[in-house]
């Protein structure tokens, strides 16, 4: 993890494919350790918050006979999605159950499909090199850019911008027009790391300014925990992450500048599978007619990601 969340992953034909999206991946900064600092963590929410049952949506026979036979066969749609990112996908108050409206939107296109929807816990880096031999289908807040739609089929299912935040009242005078030398916080393997976060620090370096810290964790929940405990200046993550994050933070937090870069995200399918891919596109294009889909991000409150068509692997906003 809009502008998003988001960098890499792969396929599971090509190895080559395989082996520069972790290059990929890899070339991202890592200064910081992948722990939070102790402290009290940011709550995660309940699923009371959300109130759209996926089990609602009605099976489309026309669309569930286009299910491929091994997804058939097993009845399962398994999905790998990295449950860290609320209100996307994350874990409900047992730790164990993924919510949130990425995970109904996933339940959502099994219904219609006839098929039963197993999501599974994962690192946001290793899913999309998982997709076909772990993983049917990845939905994780994956930002559509030209880097992984060369590595992956990608079914754009929303959209959402890049925004920062900062601590309440913003105490160390964070200003996005002075980034050079500040500590800031992101999500390994998203669009903020890299290229928002590398552009910049490259232009700091290029004037011959002080480097950015740029503090990259696995978990969004964490990068939220150190900006709540002071340990970083600031953190930039897609908009309905930091939406989500001032409300669950109890006023400890709060957006700086406003939203750009916005783009849309996708759900991805391993790049040899485009009827797989099709048969997704033609799923969601199934809930948006219907109303579910609208349903499914009111209840959430993010309606206004929502897109009017899903398209398949659409070209990406010039940069």
């Amino acid at each position: 993890m809009m502008f998003n969340r988001s960098l890499f992953g792969s396929t599971k034909v090509k190895t080559a494919a395989v082996l520069a999206i972790g290059a990929l991946a890899l070339s991202a900064c890592t200064n910081a350790s992948e722990t939070a600092d102790n402290g009290s963590k940011p709550s995660s929410g309940s699923s009371s918050t959300a109130t759209f049952d996926p089990s609602t949506v009605q099976k489309d026979d026309a669309l569930a006979a286009k299910v491929p036979a091994a997804i058939k066969t097993k009845g399962t749609l398994v999905v790998g999605s990295d449950t860290s990112y609320a209100p996307a996908e994350f874990l409900d108050a047992d730790g164990q159950t993924p919510i949130g409206y990425d995970v109904d939107i996933a339940k959502a296109i099994g219904a219609k499909l006839g098929l039963k929807v197993q999501v599974q816990t994962a690192e946001f880096t290793g899913i999309l090199p998982a997709l076909g031999p772990k993983y049917d289908l990845g939905i994780s807040s994956f930002t559509i850019n030209k880097e992984r739609l060369q590595a992956v089929n990608m079914v754009s299912y929303f959209k959402a911008g890049t925004t920062w935040a900062v601590k309440k009242g913003n105490p160390k005078g964070f200003s996005l027009d002075d980034v050079c030398g500040k500590s800031i916080g992101v999500q390994t393997g998203t669009v903020q790391e890299d290229p928002d976060l590398k552009d910049r620090n490259k232009k700091c370096v290029d004037a011959g300014k002080k480097p950015i810290d740029i503090v990259t964790l696995k978990n969004q929940t964490d990068v939220t925990t150190r900006l709540v405990n002071g340990s970083i200046d600031a953190m930039a993550a897609d908009s309905p992450i930091i939406g989500y994050a001032l409300t669950q933070t109890n006023g400890q937090l709060e957006k700086i500048g406003d939203i750009y870069d916005a783009a849309p995200q996708g759900v991805t399918v391993a790049k040899a599978d485009t009827a797989l891919a099709t048969l997704v596109q033609d799923t969601l294009n199934s809930l948006i007619a219907d109303g579910s889909y609208k349903k499914i991000l009111d209840a959430w409150g993010n309606s206004e990601g929502a897109i009017t068509k899903s398209e398949l692997n659409p070209a990406p906003a010039a940069s």
